[in-house]
């Protein structure tokens, strides 16, 4: 792979959990020093995640952040208010087919509709972890029957790493070109509307500021970050990736543990940018 020059960047998107914060969700003083020096000289600086709006809002003052805000890998595009820009949501009729698949596997089945976020056991794997990561809590459901319409995401959840590998594959052969399948941490399988990934946002976002993807920088550390890698001019993986992200991109940063994405910023594009 050709990257381009760091001179011709004019965008940096980045993926927010294992990359912007630390394994802790802590968003580090030297990151928000470097998305300030990257503003200096002109480079926008955008997020994207798995997360829903409201679990991203805690990083709008801290950021100064104006640009698009891409919650649910791009299926829910909002302003710095959390107003909608654009929705993509999973078809009403493979809502329930999809919580019939997860469910039959792995430890736990979460919905996503608007900002509310619905799940059947408050006491049920990773979910205490969740609600401390996005500062919400959930609505506790005895069924999802009736909840069908305008689903954002639907997120498998297990420890069982090879089971939510499995089901994931089982989610391509069934639903095919209908939904996209993709980790966002070893432990949460993410299903969202097929346009609904984290290429299509370098294309939103391109789109938005008139540029071309090429001169758009990106950063992250999950499967789910390789289409925006593939659709961007500058990837960059964090240390603590797995073999294939690496692979995927650009370059390779320091872990969340060691302020890889500052680090990243600084030297891979800041200092190739002003030199």
């Amino acid at each position: 792979m050709v990257a381009v020059t760091a001179s011709s960047v004019k965008l940096l998107l980045a993926d927010v959990d294992g990359t912007l914060v630390t394994p802790d969700k802590v968003l580090t003083k030297r990151a928000v020093a470097a998305v300030a020096r990257l503003k200096e000289v002109g480079i926008h600086f955008a997020i994207t995640s798995g997360r829903p709006p409201r679990g991203m809002s805690m990083l709008i003052d801290p950021l100064h952040l104006e640009t698009p805000i891409a919650a649910f890998n791009g299926g829910l595009i909002v302003d710095s208010e959390l107003k909608t820009l654009q929705q993509k949501v999973i078809p009403k009729e493979l809502v329930g087919p999809i919580v019939s698949l997860l469910g039959e596997t792995l430890e736990g089945v979460w919905l996503y509709q608007g900002a509310e976020w619905y799940v059947q056991e408050r006491s049920g794997s990773h979910v205490e972890r969740e609600a401390k990561t996005v500062q919400f809590e959930p609505k506790v459901v005895d069924s999802y029957d009736k909840l069908d319409q305008h689903i954002a995401k639907i997120v498998g959840v297990s420890d069982d790493h090879k089971a939510i590998e499995s089901v994931a594959r089982a989610a391509h052969e069934k639903f095919g070109e209908h939904v996209s399948a993709a980790l966002s941490q070893p432990y949460y399988l993410d299903l969202t509307h097929p346009l609904a990934n984290k290429g299509e946002v370098v294309s939103y976002l391109a789109a938005r500021y008139g540029i071309q993807k090429q001169e758009i920088a990106t950063i992250g550390d999950m499967p789910n970050d390789v289409l925006m890698f593939s659709d961007s001019g500058l990837s960059i993986a964090m240390g603590q990736a797995d073999d294939e992200v690496k692979r995927a991109a650009h370059q390779v940063t320091d872990s969340n543990e060691e302020e890889g994405f500052a680090k990243a910023v600084e030297h891979l594009i800041l200092d190739l940018h002003q030199g």
